[in-house]
C-alpha cells in the first residue's frame, strides 16, 4: 500500500472514529449519558460534590488511601483511587452509580461485607451522583484506559 492509499484510509478511520463520537448514541463506549465526561456542566457541579463528598477518603486527586489493596486493622480495605491506578474504571456506570447510592452491599458487594463505603442515596440526588461520576470519569483519559473501559461497556451492553 502506497503512502497516499495509507493517508486516505487513516483519514477515513479518523473521520469515522468522530462521527462515532458526536453520535446520539451517549457517552463514549456506550456508557451512561448521565456520566458523559465531555459535559463541562456536570464536569463543574461534580468536581464540587466530589471534593465535598469523597475526596476526604478518595483523595483531592482522585488517588486513594495508602496501601489501599491490603485490608486495614479493622479488616476493611482502604478507599481505592478512582484515577487510572485503581480500578473504579473497570466497573460500568450502573455499578459504579449503585455502589454510590447504595453502599458496597449486594449486588455489589458480598453479602455481610463491612466498609467504610456510605451510601449516598440519602444525601445526593440521582443526577448530582451521576455528576459526581462524569468528574471521575473525566480523570480516565490514557487510550489503554479508555479502549479497554470502551470493550468492557461494549460486552455489558450484550448481557
Amino acid at each position: 500500500m502506497n503512502s497516499s492509499s495509507r493517508l486516505a484510509r487513516d483519514l477515513a478511520l479518523v473521520v469515522l472514529v468522530l462521527l462515532a463520537a458526536c453520535s446520539d448514541s451517549g457517552a463514549p463506549g456506550g456508557d451512561e449519558p448521565r456520566a458523559d465526561p465531555r459535559d463541562a456542566a456536570k464536569l463543574a457541579l461534580g468536581a464540587k460534590l466530589y471534593a465535598q463528598h469523597c475526596s476526604g477518603c478518595h483523595g483531592v486527586k482522585l488517588e486513594g488511601q495508602p496501601n489501599w489493596r491490603t485490608r486495614g486493622p479493622n479488616g476493611r480495605m482502604p478507599a481505592p483511587p478512582h484515577d487510572e491506578s485503581g480500578h473504579t474504571w473497570h466497573h460500568p456506570d450502573r455499578v459504579l452509580f449503585g455502589i454510590t447510592k447504595y453502599g458496597l452491599r449486594p449486588p455489589y458487594a458480598p453479602k455481610n461485607y463491612e466498609s467504610d463505603m456510605p451510601a449516598f442515596g440519602g444525601k445526593l440526588s440521582d443526577e448530582e451522583i451521576w455528576e459526581v461520576l462524569a468528574y471521575i470519569k473525566s480523570h480516565w483519559r490514557s487510550r489503554e484506559i479508555l479502549e479497554a473501559r470502551a470493550e468492557m461497556t461494549r460486552d455489558e451492553r450484550k448481557r
